[in-house]
C-alpha cells in the first residue's frame, strides 16, 4: 500500500480492459486513481484537477496523440509530476528521444503490476 493514500494518478490508457485492471490495482494499493481514454480528455483532467502526483501513460493512443504529447507539456506546467510510460512499443518511446523519455521509466506491455508499484513507491518517496 501506498504510505501516502492521497497519491493521485492519472492513467492515460485507451484499451478497456488494461485500464480496468490498472485502476482496480491501483486503488487497491491506495492510490486515488484518475482516468483518460484518450489525450483530450486527459488534457481536460491535467487542466482542471490542482493535485496529481503522477501520470502513467501508454505511448500508442488513439486520436493520433502520444503520452509523450501528453507528458511533456504537464511536466512543463508542473515540474514535480512523475511520469511512467507503459506501451507494447517501449522502443519507440525510446526512439522519441524526448528528454522526457530519458528521464521516465518505460514499461514494456505486458508487465508486472507489482514491478509497477514498486517503481511508483520509488518515485513518490
Amino acid at each position: 500500500m501506498s504510505e501516502d493514500a492521497q497519491d493521485v494518478v492519472l492513467v492515460v490508457e485507451d484499451d478497456p480492459s488494461i485500464m480496468m485492471v490498472l485502476s482496480a490495482y491501483l486503488s487497491g494499493a491506495g492510490y486515488r486513481v484518475l482516468q483518460a481514454e484518450n489525450g483530450a480528455k486527459a488534457f481536460e483532467i491535467l487542466a482542471s484537477k490542482p493535485h496529481l502526483d503522477m501520470i502513467i501513460t501508454d505511448f500508442r493512443l488513439q486520436g493520433g496523440i502520444s503520452g509523450v504529447q501528453i507528458a511533456e507539456p504537464a511536466v512543463k506546467l508542473r515540474p514535480e509530476l512523475k511520469v511512467i510510460f507503459i506501451s507494447g512499443y517501449a522502443q519507440e518511446v525510446r526512439d522519441t528521444d524526448s528528454p522526457i523519455t530519458r528521464r521516465a521509466p518505460i514499461l514494456d506491455k505486458p508487465f508486472d503490476l507489482d514491478e509497477l508499484q514498486s517503481i511508483m513507491r520509488t518515485m513518490l518517496s
